[in-house]
């Protein structure tokens, strides 16, 4: 018997007897937790656990955020910088890991830039905003190494694909985008400056954090933490069926819409690779290492206004922890 069935048949015979519970998700359509939001509907995963996944897409990470802020969705995928920036200025979120996966600066083969110092006076597409976690963690590192990009180049902010356009129309000199439009350009003829899970390394960090994750508001938690429960567990199981099953991927390729096999190769691995499984509390320690370089390195432009990381701030679904 699979994990999932096993999980199925757990549930089941609790599930019959009340309505399902609505959980309003955002999600963006060029993200992967679209992927995932995909494998748990075709088979029918929510429903077998007692949920009514009510689904909005958005056209940015931004919007995301400010529709999670602004109570419009229950939960959504974001970045684990922004919601402890958020937490240290006062919004109650909580982040529960979702994936390592990051990008890259990514330019042409033959570009001139061939270190960061390179980009001194150059165009760099930044996809998200200015507190994208990638962003941050480049940033961070570059001042480490004694560059402050933000000052010493010129910087375009905006979602994804805009960004991925920008970078191949000869808009901008290099690019900061995530890994699977990362994934797309190096069959186009780009190579990686820097990977973002490199300069983790530069900061102090043995393995890379989660860097992304779901996020939901503390409030909404004191009141629906069971339902969380189980949409976190569908979500583990449509990460255990995208693990063992080759199958499941070719399902996706109309979502993933690779331009051809390698780079659907490159996207199908790093998402796997990419997956969570270590204990929450070594992310939490090594998530209060990064925390902590970070707001050395930046201070609270980069971090908000607290120099170590809110000890709340990751959600815990067993009991032991305390609700």
């Amino acid at each position: 018997m699979t994990w999932l069935a096993a999980f199925i048949i757990l549930l089941a015979p609790a599930l019959p007897a009340r309505a399902a519970e609505t959980l309003r998700i955002g999600f963006q359509a060029t993200g992967t937790f679209a992927w995932v939001l995909d494998v748990i509907r075709r088979h029918d995963l929510a429903r077998q656990a007692g949920l009514d996944l009510q689904t909005t897409e958005f056209a940015s990470t931004d919007a995301g955020k400010l529709a999670l802020n602004g109570g419009s969705i229950d939960i959504a995928v974001s970045d684990w910088l922004w919601v402890a920036r958020e937490r240290a200025l006062g919004a109650k979120l909580l982040f529960y890991p979702y994936s390592s996966a990051v990008g890259a600066v990514m330019v042409k083969a033959d570009s001139p830039v061939q270190q960061l110092a390179d980009l001194k006076g150059r165009v760099l597409a930044v996809a998200g905003g200015p507190i994208d976690k990638s962003w941050l963690i480049i940033r961070a590192a570059a001042l480490r190494r004694g560059i402050d990009l933000k000052r010493e180049a010129t910087l375009q902010y905006g979602a994804p694909p805009l960004m991925f356009q920008k970078l191949q129309q000869g808009e901008a000199d290099a690019g900061l985008n995530f890994w699977n439009f990362c994934a797309r350009l190096e069959p186009l003829g780009y190579r990686s400056l820097i990977d973002v899970r490199d300069a983790e390394k530069e900061l102090g960090l043995n393995q890379p954090v989660a860097m992304i994750g779901y996020v939901f508001s503390e409030q909404f938690a004191a009141g629906h933490r069971n339902a969380i429960n189980r949409f976190i567990e569908i979500a583990r199981a449509a990460n255990d069926l995208l693990r063992q099953s080759d199958g499941e991927w070719d399902a996706l390729r109309p979502l993933i819409k690779a331009e051809d096999e390698a780079t659907f190769s490159i996207m199908r691995e790093r998402t796997r690779d990419g997956m969570p499984h270590r204990a929450i509390d070594e992310e939490a320690s090594d998530a209060r290492l990064l925390f902590r370089t970070l707001a050395k390195i930046g201070g609270p432009e980069l971090v908000g206004p607290a120099g170590e990381l809110d000890a709340s701030l990751y959600y815990y679904p067993s009991a032991a922890h305390g609700e």
